[in-house]
């Protein structure tokens, strides 16, 4: 089945924020923000703004009837700066006026006088101060301090790999209406709608129940909607309050990148030990994360990179921590792989580190140390694994050997362009690490028209869930797609969601849609088994059709609905999921909190232009660990795309602010991403064969954020190609390795 949103993207009928008629009187909104990264607000001049041409309101923290905090992991975020500013970007005032023009041109008349304060914007230098979001967290499998002692070899370094902007293509926005008795409709582009609801109820003190939040669908996310979504819902709901009028406010693309958080850039120490058959004893890693000016999500993403900080790999010694350090930057925030990537990259680098200082295939030591079936990771659980099978089977289809003898063989006879080629496994666990995340609910309506509407608290973001869940409903009904309609997420109808985030969202809400389709069918078919005297057990539903076994009856579909509603029977369900035998106790730092794990292989072949430090991606040749895909298009789509995305952060996609806090790459002029020309010329994905029985949908593995970390793979493929061409340079593992990067390593301590 396609994806079902497709027909109605290409002809551009897909609903979107934008896309919502206005009701007349709708006012729309501004942010005046803070030019300073760090100061005290000493006063905000707002007369001059207050004259301007249609400006309605003029909001301040003081004007707020509830708490001007939004928050939602720790109480250390304003909507509104009041007594300092944390971060260039930081809203200070809202302007609502009659015309989103009459909004833009009024905030330029605003005035803030600011005492600047000391501006940190580094890790390292906020983890010196003891700027911290909150204590550190550590994983400890072992005796790391023992293990080193039995080592062959030991090799320390560091590392560095910065943020990456989210830039999906629908920015940040909210409208919201006015409804009867004090309370507020919101149309949020959001992850998290209840996320969004419970903030709006912080600041504007109005009880759950007075606050629905809609969302059809997000021109993407990544993470960056998870959390951030909220201020801009709340800076509409406050100004409709305020106003008793429906707000909007849709961020232009320059606002976004300059006031929203990234992926939490990383610095990290690592040690690695080896006995002398390249067996990983020991590891030990120290991550700073810039936080940024608040917590946001910091916290669970600075977790998920000790959870993912081995990657594929079996190291019975190991000692990681991590620290979420607080800087004057904007809260960073979630990013596909949420974490995972950033602790991934480490352990790579300390292999390569390895592998090039005893000259041997960085391959080599990957594959010795591939995890097996009941291995334990640091924090308790044991694997079932698929990380050799998934190996092996890439290297049966694509060969390894060949790929790099192909690539040696070019190089020896190319001087000014150099290939390089690198594999790259990767092992992800599936399910949010607070435990109590992992539940979804579904209510689903079965009509006497026969056909069916299904509201789940995923929410549809271009990723396909809505297609996956209604084949869940459509396979149990036994229907055509055009029976069933998924429909948009809202809190009145599915309460107390989880964001649809840690690509749990079809797994979740997809067991829930299946739960509430399984007892209404069961109901039916009693119904169906008393009007054919047959047993319910003999009962089957085929293409709208009753079955007795194999035989078709004259009853369809339809009339066993009209038998069911005569007989008084419920055809609506609402069902509620909850993944079994998932737990994790952060006082013992031990559990087993994913449902479980995706598998997977890639090789990366790369050709760098020795002369320009340009470089183009060659292939991306992968075993991927589907489980058994219940969606093959989808799940491509979903593969390919978090492959160019993670490419993009391992190698052109660079975050710079500067000294004074300021994002000075700020536009699509200054940020690069990969585009048609940049992609890979060749994307080739191998399912990886397997009979392994697992908790995801139907058996299908989530597919948002593993294959992402493919795209680590593409950066040590650029450095076999440097290597190659300039033997006595030992890089340094500093992310994105730009083409500027590449250049200044190519010609680094050469001798000739």
């Amino acid at each position: 089945m396609i994806n079902i949103d497709a027909k109605s993207h290409v002809r551009g009928e897909s609903v979107y924020l934008d896309d919502i008629p206005l009701l007349e009187g709708t006012l729309f909104a501004c942010v005046y923000d803070s030019q300073v990264a760090h100061g005290k607000l000493k006063s905000v001049d707002i007369s001059e703004a207050k004259q301007c041409a249609g400006v309605v309101k003029i909001i301040l923290a003081k004007d707020l009837k509830g708490e001007n905090q939004i928050g939602g992991i720790l109480p250390d975020e304003p909507l509104l700066a009041d007594e300092e500013v944390h971060f260039c970007g930081m809203p200070i005032a809202i302007v609502v006026a009659e015309t989103d023009e009459q909004a833009r041109h009024a905030v330029k008349k605003i005035k803030a006088e600011i005492e600047t304060l000391e501006i940190i914007t580094d890790e390292r230098i906020a983890f010196e101060k003891g700027s911290l979001i909150a204590p550190p967290k550590k994983f400890v499998m072992g005796d790391t301090e023992k293990a080193f002692k039995d080592c062959e070899h030991i090799f320390e370094g560091q590392t560095y790999s910065n943020g990456q902007e989210h830039l999906y293509i629908e920015t940040q926005g909210a409208y919201t209406i006015p409804s009867e008795q004090g309370g507020i409709k919101v149309y949020s582009s959001t992850q998290g709608p209840t996320a969004v609801q419970k903030a709006i109820s912080k600041v504007t003190g109005l009880p759950w129940h007075q606050i629905e939040v809609d969302v059809t669908r997000l021109g993407g996310g990544f993470g960056g909607k998870e959390d951030q979504a909220n201020a801009w819902a709340c800076i509409c709901a406050v100004a409709t309050q305020l106003t008793k009028k429906p707000v909007k406010y849709s961020l232009h693309r320059m606002e976004d990148m300059r006031m929203t958080g990234k992926r939490h850039p990383y610095s990290a120490d690592y040690k690695i030990g080896l006995d002398k058959d390249l067996k990983i004893i020991a590891y030990e890693a120290v991550f700073y994360q810039n936080a940024g000016a608040s917590c946001d999500l910091s916290l669970p993403v600075l977790e998920r990179t000790l959870f993912h900080c081995t990657n594929s790999y079996f190291i019975p010694n190991v000692m990681a921590t991590a620290y979420s350090c607080k800087t004057h930057l904007p809260p960073n925030t979630a990013f596909r792989g949420f974490g995972g990537p950033q602790g991934m990259f480490v352990i790579e680098s300390a292999i390569a580190h390895a592998a090039e200082k005893l000259g041997v295939d960085k391959a080599e030591i990957q594959q010795k140390n591939l995890l097996q079936n009941d291995d334990e990771f640091p924090y308790g659980q044991k694997v079932v694994s698929e990380a050799e099978q998934s190996w092996h089977q890439a290297d049966h289809k694509f060969d390894f050997n060949r790929l790099k003898s192909e690539a040696e063989e070019f190089n020896s006879s190319s001087k000014y362009f150099k290939k390089g080629v690198s594999l790259m496994p990767i092992c992800f666990g599936i399910s949010f690490t607070n435990t109590r995340m992992n539940q979804a609910r579904s209510l689903v309506h079965v009509y006497l028209d026969g056909s069916v509407a299904v509201s789940t608290g995923a929410v549809e973001m271009g990723q396909g869930v809505n297609t996956k869940i209604l084949q869940v409903a459509a396979d149990i009904f036994s229907l055509s797609q055009e029976r069933v309609k998924v429909h948009t997420t809202n809190t009145l109808r599915i309460a107390n969601t989880s964001p649809t985030a840690a690509s749990a969202g079809a797994d979740l809400n997809g067991h829930a849609t299946r739960i509430a389709c399984e007892k209404i069918l069961e109901r039916i078919k009693k119904v169906a088994s008393e009007v054919l005297e047959v047993n319910s057990e003999e009962i089957s539903l085929r293409d709208g059709m009753v079955f007795i076994g194999n035989s078709p009856t004259e009853m369809t579909w339809v009339k066993l609905l009209e038998k069911c509603y005569e007989k008084r029977i419920s055809l609506s369900e609402h069902g509620h999921y909850a993944p079994p035998g998932i737990n994790f106790d952060w006082s013992t730092a031990k559990g087993h909190p994913f449902a479980y794990h995706v598998f997977g292989t890639a090789i990366i072949g790369v050709t760098v232009d020795c002369l320009r430090g340009t470089y183009e991606i060659d292939y991306v040749k992968a075993c991927h660990d589907f489980g058994k895909t219940m969606n093959t298009a989808v799940d491509l789509g979903q593969i390919e795309g978090g492959i160019v995305q993670g490419i993009g952060w391992m190698t052109m996609e660079e975050v710079f602010y500067d000294g004074q806090g300021r994002l000075r790459s700020n536009a699509l002029s200054t940020y690069k991403i990969p585009d048609v020309y940049s992609v890979p010329k060749e994307i080739d994905i191998l399912p990886l064969e397997t009979s392994r029985e697992n908790l995801a949908i139907m058996n299908s593995k989530a597919v948002g954020e593993p294959p992402l970390m493919y795209g680590i793979g593409a950066y040590f493929a650029i450095r076999e190609a440097v290597k190659a061409f300039n033997q006595n340079n030992f890089l340094q593992f500093d992310a994105p390795f730009t083409a500027e990067k590449v250049l200044m390593n190519l010609y680094k301590n050469q001798s000739n």
